[in-house]
C-alpha cells in the first residue's frame, strides 16, 4: 500500500511526465527515476504504517464484539435490549474497520 502527501503526489507526476519526454527521446536522466524512487519508498513506509494501525483498529473492534456478545449472553432479561443494541453497535464498528482494510489492501 502507498500513502502519498499532496505534495509527493504532484512531484511524482511532474517527475513522470519528465521522465517520459526524455524516454521519447532515449536519455533518461537516472537522477529522475532515484527521485521517484525515493517517493515510492517512502510512500510504501507510510502506507504500511498506516496498514498496520488499520488492522490494530479492526482486531479492537473484534476484541469489543466479543465483549459485547458476552455480556448479552449474560445479562439479566430487563438490560437485554441495551445489551443487544451495544451489540449491534460493535458489529457495525467491525464492518467499517473490515471495509477500511480492504480498501486500504486494495490500493
Amino acid at each position: 500500500m502507498y500513502s502519498y502527501t499532496r505534495a509527493e503526489s504532484r512531484e511524482r507526476g511532474k517527475l513522470f511526465r519528465k521522465g517520459f519526454r526524455q524516454s521519447l527521446a532515449d536519455c533518461v536522466d537516472p537522477a529522475v527515476r532515484r527521485r521517484i524512487e525515493r517517493i515510492d519508498q517512502a510512500a510504501a513506509e507510510r502506507g504500511a504504517l498506516e496498514l498496520a494501525a488499520l488492522h490494530k483498529v479492526q482486531a479492537d473492534a473484534r476484541q469489543e464484539l466479543a465483549a459485547a456478545k458476552a455480556v448479552e449472553r449474560t445479562a439479566p432479561r430487563a438490560d437485554k435490549p441495551a445489551a443487544r443494541e451495544a451489540r449491534k453497535q460493535a458489529e457495525q464498528r467491525v464492518r467499517l474497520a473490515e471495509r477500511a482494510v480492504q480498501r486500504a489492501e486494495r490500493s
